[in-house]
């Protein structure tokens, strides 16, 4: 099974049985769609009501069990909370946040965030540089993610392995792990989502590094295509299955991990659940704690 953790619509009319056809006759057995954005992002798509898209994007998904309608919220709008309570009751699997305005950490998008993760349902965050035609990426680098370790019981992703800072958003995946060994019950958990973002000249780069890092990362890494509902690029999804594939034989990964990256991890990021044991970041994998040798004296 392969499911694409990254279909956005931005074109409400168009066939919804025509874009099962394209996922199907591309290999794609479903995924995450998520619904026309809210207001703030004009330049996407004509500004529409939050009951319209909630409704949109439940029409696109509904009747297919792996289609999973994710709802686009902007948690500093006045009605966000109500939007959240909302498209739970509706039956959504999760939200979906650009921060191009505000920092993740900004208290009135924490307490959106925390509402969030109290119905078990998880975020999926733009990461990276954002091509949206004014300066906002300065809020969506993986750095001012750390601040969402703080909400406890939030699942949640971050897209594009935050492209181009690949090794910032790695790093902080690694903080992460750390933190749950802390706080396990309650702490939040990250994935990432490999959508790109990422060049086909340096996709290979940020995959070796994501996977032969040290960190524990199979667990928590699902496939995305980042293509529009409407006009599904069945053609520029397999080119992209196929180079990772590629990548993923050089680097030696089993077949277990594959349907790790291309299902199950999307499905359990979706659904939640806990994974098997976790290895913690290594002292000498880059998590900024020095391993204390034997007798050694602390100073």
């Amino acid at each position: 099974m392969i499911l694409d953790g990254h279909i956005h619509i931005l074109n409400g009319t168009d066939d919804r049985s025509v874009f099962r056809s394209k996922l199907r006759s591309t290999g794609i057995d479903g995924g995450i769609v998520m619904s026309l954005p809210p207001p703030s992002f004009p330049q996407l798509a004509e500004r529409t009501p939050a009951s319209i898209r909630l409704s949109g994007v439940l029409d696109w998904c509904r009747g297919d069990a792996n289609l999973y309608p994710f709802f686009w919220i902007d948690p500093l709008e006045p009605t966000a909370m109500r939007q959240v309570t909302a498209a739970v009751r509706s039956g959504i699997r999760g939200f979906k946040v650009i921060s191009d305005r505000f920092d993740p950490g900004d208290p009135r998008a924490m307490k959106i965030f925390r509402a969030i993760a109290a119905t078990g349902r998880p975020i999926l965050f733009h990461s990276g540089i954002l091509w949206d035609g004014k300066p906002s990426s300065t809020h969506t680098r993986p750095l001012n993610f750390e601040a969402l370790m703080d909400v406890d019981g939030l699942r949640f992703a971050l897209a594009h392995i935050g492209w181009p800072w690949c090794e910032e958003l790695i790093a902080v995946y690694g903080k992460l792990l750390n933190a749950h060994s802390l706080r396990r019950d309650q702490a939040a958990e990250m994935f990432i989502d490999l959508t790109p973002g990422t060049p086909p000249i340096r996709r290979e780069e940020a995959l070796t590094l994501l996977f032969k890092i040290g960190y524990d990362v199979a667990s928590n890494v699902f496939f995305g295509a980042d293509c529009r509902a409407g006009d599904y690029q069945g053609q520029w999804v397999q080119d992209w299955i196929r180079r990772d594939n590629r990548i993923y034989r050089k680097l030696g990964l089993k077949a277990e991990i594959l349907q790790s990256i291309y299902s199950d991890n999307l499905l359990r990021f979706i659904r939640g659940g806990a994974t098997t044991p976790r290895q913690l970041p290594r002292p000498d994998a880059g998590s900024g704690v020095p391993q204390k040798r034997r007798g050694a004296v602390s100073r």
